[in-house]
């Protein structure tokens, strides 16, 4: 491969692209809503969200030092992140707070990216935290679901024009950052019915004594931060 072939590769992923007009950051939104809001709609989008979430624990386990054994994804939108390190201690408080806030942190700084004009770095990017998710993936929906996914962005990247790649990319970070918001109320309408005894909170409020009602509190203001602050750059507000 020539210097000029990868001087043009470089140019194309990390320079910037033109930003879209604002009726299409408009309609990308009401899509992405229409993804977030009807039911139906949900059961199968919360899957990409469920990606990002268990992505994050699985991130910032590595990152905190703890060994990552595997991330499964399942076909009813839940997932199960394992680990192993010390069972106490802030890695594994910062591994267990990851998960609900990693959609809307993931869109936070792809609304960064996008409102800076770098709406390829976004795509490609993506493709690769997908490509290395997928690495540590334990099952053959988990598999498939990321596959899948990834086979999304690299359709998009390669094979459609720039306005088709900007939608797509809009799309995306307007999906994270609504999709994000909803499986904290999701979750706060199952331990008022007396279930998810053992979620994210659960466990968390036992290795903090912090209320576990005080750390759903905080995924709230996290993920609609998030939103507001995203859907700020997107519009260019």
């Amino acid at each position: 491969m020539d210097t000029d072939h990868l001087t043009d590769i470089w140019s194309r992923v990390f320079g910037t692209q033109p930003a879209p007009s604002l009726w299409l950051v408009i309609v990308t939104a009401v899509l992405a809503l229409g993804a977030v809001v009807p039911h139906t709609a949900w059961r199968l989008a919360r899957n990409a969200i469920t990606i990002a979430h268990e992505g994050g624990h699985g991130l910032i386990a590595l990152l905190t030092g703890r060994r990552l054994d595997g991330i499964r994804l399942h076909s009813d939108t839940s997932g199960l992140t394992v680990s192993r390190g010390k069972p106490t201690g802030l890695g594994m408080v910062l591994t267990a707070a990851a998960g609900y806030i990693a959609p809307s942190l993931l869109g936070l700084a792809g609304a960064a990216l996008l409102a800076a004009g770098h709406i390829t770095a976004l795509l490609w990017g993506a493709t690769a935290l997908l490509l290395a998710l997928l690495v540590m993936i334990r099952n053959a929906y988990g598999v498939l679901t990321v596959v899948l996914t990834g086979a999304a962005f690299v359709l998009v990247s390669w094979l459609t024009t720039a306005d088709v790649q900007a939608a797509f990319a809009y799309v995306v970070v307007w999906f994270l950052l609504l999709g994000g918001v909803r499986p904290p109320f999701e979750l706060m309408g199952k331990r008022r019915r007396g279930g998810a005894v053992d979620s994210d909170p659960d466990q968390l409020a036992r290795l903090t004594h912090v209320p576990a009602a005080l750390w759903l509190g905080l995924f709230h203001v996290v993920t609609l931060c998030s939103l507001i602050g995203g859907g700020r750059w997107l519009l260019g507000l």
